[in-house]
């Protein structure tokens, strides 16, 4: 119901633009289509599957009783995070350190001429990480994990 507030809101705004454009492309979250845009003859084109070395951070953090589904709340991450034992957060950081992601490294970025960092630094920094950036890696994790649909829609010429 909200998205489609939002949806009449914008068309409102920029009819024009909406009406215009020839092309239109979503992305789908968890493999998830919108029944309203296949309805509205919009085709699956890609498929982005899981990355390999963050379903291993997730494995890790299932394995120290975190819920997958939640990942996304940063009020359950950070109180699962309190919970945790000196060992416990050791083990984790060690799991991040070994996944040496893009997205990941890019939490860490010292300098504004590098946006994704270089590894030793996120590597350093991840050591000594508070619990509150890794709240943040956390929920990065959930997003990464999804499987995404694109799905693109073009204008039937008449």
């Amino acid at each position: 119901m909200h998205v489609v507030v939002i949806y009449r809101r914008r068309l409102r705004e920029m009819p024009h633009v909406w009406w215009a454009r020839p092309t239109w492309e979503i992305i789908g979250g968890m493999s998830k289509c919108s029944p309203f845009a296949e309805k509205a003859g919009m085709r699956k084109v890609a498929e982005q599957q899981v990355v390999e070395s963050v379903s291993v951070v997730a494995k890790a953090l299932s394995d120290l009783g975190f819920d997958l589904q939640l990942l996304g709340s940063e009020c359950y991450v950070t109180s699962k995070l309190a919970n945790l034992t000196a060992q416990q957060l050791e083990k984790l950081k060690e799991a991040f350190g070994k996944c040496v992601h893009p997205r990941f490294k890019k939490e860490f970025v010292s300098s504004r001429h590098q946006p994704f960092g270089k590894t030793a630094d996120y590597i350093k920094n991840m050591k000594s990480a508070n619990l509150r950036k890794i709240a943040k890696l956390i929920r990065i994790v959930s997003m990464i994990n999804q499987n995404k649909v694109y799905l693109f829609w073009q204008k039937v010429r008449s």
